[in-house]
């Protein structure tokens, strides 16, 4: 975790909200100049703010809200950072807790250096990522929608689909395993939301490879070149990264990833794991998809996952492989290298 440790003459420390935001300003001193409760408008924070423009550090927690907020400072040429909000628990553990006393603790989080960094995401890619983001959240949800046919087939104990259910020819067959009416429309309703998923998927998938704006079309190729890794989960995972400059050490970029677990030790003993809501769900969900694509039609993948199977069990084989193929992901990004399959296997 980085924290932020330049100085400043002022701190200002924002409790941001959608339609409010509570504002709190110390000096170097840690003395209160200003705290105030306000409308979250630029106009607003600019006027706030005037007196002490010429030497001002603004931080806000990250929630959903931050994108406008970043983009003002950076027009304004205002120095902000964007706080780690499972890191600041200084805010979350109190004992009382409202804006007034947020906003307090976040500009005295600024002004001791311990306020913890995330990543302030470059603007100009923020829009393709969310769409990215979108399109994976309804490709889960179609997901779980397979799920509850097969679920609901186990469930009235009918034999298991000698099929997959996701094609359209096999629809008719598919229905014939359920008698019950109030099953069968179940299971109808499914395949229709199903059906309207895919449609605005395909649309989502057509608009993105026409529009977007690719930061790096090289890093875009050599990600390609893992075996079945195509555009769209390429372009995801180069979207989620950003800049792959900002991981100096491929431990840091798979613990980001969510690609490893975190012991909990102390005094030389061990307590479990921890910190498994750190990190990038959408990167951690992306080298998965990536695992169970590369062993498609791939022969030695196969063999090579047979063997950390046998050794570890085939949930853990899985995550062992999309951990893998993570490291492998960074230092192709960090080299400018095309991916090897045999130095892939052999390492």
């Amino acid at each position: 975790m980085r924290f932020y440790t330049t100085t400043h003459q002022y701190y200002c420390g924002i409790d941001l909200h959608a339609r409010v935001m509570y504002l709190c300003i110390i000096n170097s001193e840690g003395e209160i100049v200003l705290h105030r409760n306000m409308k979250a408008d630029p106009e607003s924070l600019l006027k706030a703010i005037e007196p002490y423009r010429p030497d001002i550090l603004i931080g806000v927690e990250c929630i959903f809200t931050w994108y406008w907020m970043s983009d003002l400072c950076a027009e304004e040429g205002l120095p902000f950072v964007l706080g780690h909000a499972l890191y600041m628990k200084a805010i979350h553990g109190g004992k009382a807790k409202n804006d007034k006393i947020d906003s307090r603790k976040i500009a005295g989080l600024l002004r001791g250096g311990m306020f913890p960094m995330a990543y302030n995401y470059q603007a100009e890619m923020r829009a393709t990522r969310d769409l990215l983001r979108r399109r994976d959240y309804m490709v889960r949800r179609r997901a779980d929608l397979l799920s509850h046919i097969v679920n609901t087939n186990s469930q009235y104990n009918q034999p298991a689909f000698p099929f997959h259910i996701e094609y359209k020819c096999r629809r008719e067959e598919t229905l014939r395993h359920f008698t019950d009416p109030d099953v069968l429309m179940s299971i109808k309703t499914d395949f229709n939301l199903i059906d309207e998923f895919s449609i605005q998927i395909r649309a989502m998938e057509t608009y993105i490879l026409e529009n977007a704006r690719l930061h790096d079309s090289e890093s875009m190729y050599l990600l390609r070149t893992i075996h079945r890794i195509g555009k769209i989960l390429s372009m995801t995972i180069l979207y989620e990264i950003g800049d792959i400059n900002r991981f100096p050490r491929v431990q840091e970029f798979a613990s980001y990833s969510r690609l490893v677990k975190c012991s909990r030790e102390s005094a030389g003993k061990r307590y479990g794991t921890a910190g498994s809501k750190i990190g990038n769900v959408h990167l951690k969900w992306a080298f998965s998809q990536a695992a169970v694509m590369f062993l498609k039609g791939n022969p030695k993948g196969k063999e090579y996952r047979a063997r950390i199977q046998r050794k570890h069990g085939k949930a853990k084989s899985l995550s062992i492989l999309a951990h893998k193929l993570g490291r492998t992901a960074y230092y192709m990004l960090k080299r400018k290298k095309p991916f090897d399959m045999n130095k892939f296997l052999s390492a």
